[in-house]
């Protein structure tokens, strides 16, 4: 019998070296995470140690019937084992092997499709999970690329909770690279955008009575939102609630008065149209006024329960201004969230806030890794639990 001990950053990456060169027939004996690499113990990275094995001698076919052929070939596949022993360890570690090595053949077979019908049980239903959340294909894939190699270095420990686990892990550390969190008033502007219908004023509104409630900043408000009166009328009664003045810009040049009366405040709220940023110039017009890099940070507002094709659409439309972080809106209204990772991934924007409600100062969530993960994966509680 061939044996050989096989070094990849992944299990599928040892499945495929297996493969390549001892084929389809090769069976695993032994399986472990080991360190490679390295300065004096130091950076060395995690890798996958496989050793399989094969036995060299080809088989000969015997010229028989049929019925008698199935039987041998029955028995020819099961010959190495009964030469291994009849303890309950090895047959246990017999039975693991040929689990594996049919899985192996599957997964071959596989591939390149888009399921993953012939991963372990518990890993299909994580897939059903993601899917069911509308989390894009590849995302899903590089997913279960993980679980998998998570599954057969820890199979004790693999129970759905540790899968859970394994998934917040795994994003965590992709969503690490970005932006999240509230307005921290680094910059004088926030310019809040998005289309119609997804709550952009009640948003602004939460987030200036956070400044002034909890702050204690000095605030005022600018809209240029002048399509819809009841925009406007809108602003202007959370305004007076908040004791806090407000202008309405028909015009640039009523945006530059607004902005020198307001030159003294803390910090100036900016309500929008959405459709203004369909227009070229409108944008290089605002961008006269503001500079967009150093005194304002703009949010670009979403609806969750929207089609994500539509959101898609909604980030690609207001792509003439730098958008610095997204909001998350009407998140009580929808039990789909896988969305919000699937922008964030797609382009590389963090998150602000999320908003759970109407009430006014109430119903607005920091947005953080943690926050986003427990909104999706609080889900699976429920269901579980219900």
């Amino acid at each position: 019998m061939k044996v050989k001990k096989f070094i990849a950053p992944s299990v599928p990456e040892a499945m495929k070296m297996i493969r390549d060169e001892l084929g389809k027939d090769a069976v695993i004996l032994n399986s472990k995470v080991v360190q490679k690499g390295g300065i004096f113990g130091l950076f060395a990275k995690k890798n996958i140690e496989v050793i399989a094995a094969i036995d060299p001698q080809p088989v000969p076919k015997p010229k028989v019937q049929k019925v008698e052929k199935e039987y041998v070939e029955t028995k020819i596949e099961k010959s190495p084992i009964a030469t291994i022993g009849q303890t309950k360890l090895e047959q246990d570690l017999i039975k693991e092997i040929q689990d594996l090595k049919a899985l192996m053949k599957k997964m071959a077979e596989t591939n390149r499709q888009e399921g993953f019908e012939h991963y372990p049980e518990p890993l299909k239903e994580m897939n059903r999970f993601l899917f069911d959340q509308e989390f894009e294909h590849q995302l899903r894939k590089d997913i279960m690329d993980f679980l998998l190699e998570k599954w057969y270095v820890n199979r004790a420990e693999a129970n759905f909770p540790q899968i859970n686990s394994w998934v917040k892990e795994f994003i965590e550390k992709k969503l690490s690279q970005f932006s999240f969190g509230a307005f921290d008033f680094s910059k004088k502007y926030v310019n809040v955008v998005g289309p119609t219908g997804v709550g952009k004023t009640t948003t602004l509104a939460k987030i200036a009575a956070h400044a002034v409630l909890k702050h204690g900043k000095k605030i005022a408000f600018i809209t240029t939102d002048t399509y819809r009166i009841a925009a406007i009328e809108q602003l202007k009664t959370y305004a007076k609630i908040l004791n806090a003045p407000l202008e309405v810009a028909y015009t640039l040049d009523d945006f530059v008065r607004a902005k020198e009366r307001f030159s003294h405040f803390d910090f100036v709220l900016i309500d929008t149209a959405g459709r203004n940023f369909r227009n070229k110039q409108y944008v290089e017009d605002l961008k006269s006024v503001i500079n967009f890099n150093e005194e304002i940070e703009t949010m670009l507002v979403l609806a969750l329960p929207s089609k994500y094709s539509d959101m898609i659409e909604i980030v690609n439309q207001f792509s003439l201004i730098k958008i610095d972080k997204l909001i998350f809106t009407k998140v009580d209204e929808t039990s789909k969230y896988g969305s919000m990772i699937n922008l964030i991934m797609k382009y590389g924007i963090g998150v602000a806030y999320l908003t759970n409600g109407q009430n006014v100062p109430d119903d607005i969530l920091e947005a953080t890794p943690e926050s986003i993960l427990n909104t999706i994966f609080g889900v699976i509680g429920h269901e579980r639990s219900s």
